[in-house]
């Protein structure tokens, strides 16, 4: 069985908000529940909480239905999109600022944009899939300790600064967890590195992907963490583009 519940701002659906719909959804449910959501910038904080599996947001393009949030801070209290249940998925939809934060397994985003500043996603746990997003932040942009894997998706940095695009956080050898991104391209109209090491045991791994000159030679970082050129993973294979190539990558990558 399966429910469609409409949301649209102009009072022509069931509810004018998107967490006004999730409400609605009983705890442990078991249902597939599609929320459709027509065009408009959605000015809320939305959690799915975690007795709310079976859930999928759906607008029609990325570029006119959108969530808008003004939180920054603490990176677990101030996303605009908090995913605390599992099996959700989503369609086209100057300080820590997180967009989205995922916190529930099997979690899969398709066609979206999430663009924010400093941590735009917080991967927080277990694992997730994205498909042809376009994903914008100026620093450590991409952070958790998840298993996901990004296909297609478009990676873009705006700062004005050196930044990061990912800070994995994986804490031990023996966590199955890293970032893998499959496919398409990484732009930017500053520069960035690849990624730093949040955890120790840090696993990120870019293929067959475009990388710009935004890119800095060197590629990754230590932060300041030698013991991290032992325990951390870096990996690229078959990149390409001027950003890609490896003879300057600091040789523990």
């Amino acid at each position: 069985m399966a429910l469609l519940v409409k949301v649209d701002q102009s009072g022509n659906g069931d509810f004018k908000k998107i967490q006004d719909a999730i409400d609605v959804v009983p705890s442990n449910n078991s249902n597939n529940v599609f929320i459709w959501i027509k065009p408009g910038t959605y000015i809320e904080k939305v959690v799915v909480p975690a007795d709310k599996p079976f859930i999928t947001l759906s607008g029609s393009k990325s570029s006119t239905t959108t969530i808008k949030g003004s939180n920054h801070g603490n990176i677990f209290d101030c996303p605009t999109l908090s995913i605390l249940a599992t099996d959700f998925n989503t369609y086209r939809a100057g300080d820590k600022a997180v967009a989205l934060r995922v916190s529930a397994d099997k979690v899969a985003f398709y066609g979206c944009s999430i663009i924010s500043y400093q941590d735009t996603i917080l991967d927080d746990t277990r694992s997730h899939y994205y498909s042809r997003c376009y994903i914008e932040g100026a620093t450590d942009f991409i952070c958790g300790n998840t298993t996901s894997f990004f296909e297609k998706c478009h990676l873009h940095l705006t700062s004005d600064r050196t930044g990061a695009i990912t800070t994995q956080r994986r804490e031990s050898p023996y966590e199955n967890t890293g970032f893998t991104f499959f496919g398409y391209k990484i732009t930017g109209v500053g520069t960035c590195l690849l990624g730093r090491p949040r955890g120790s045991y840090f696993r990120v791994v870019f293929a067959k992907t475009f990388i710009s000159s935004a890119v800095l030679s060197q590629g990754w970082d230590d932060w300041g963490r030698p013991y991290t050129h032992i325990t951390a993973y870096y990996g690229e294979y078959k990149c390409y583009g001027p950003g890609a190539a490896t003879s300057r990558r600091f040789k523990w990558s």
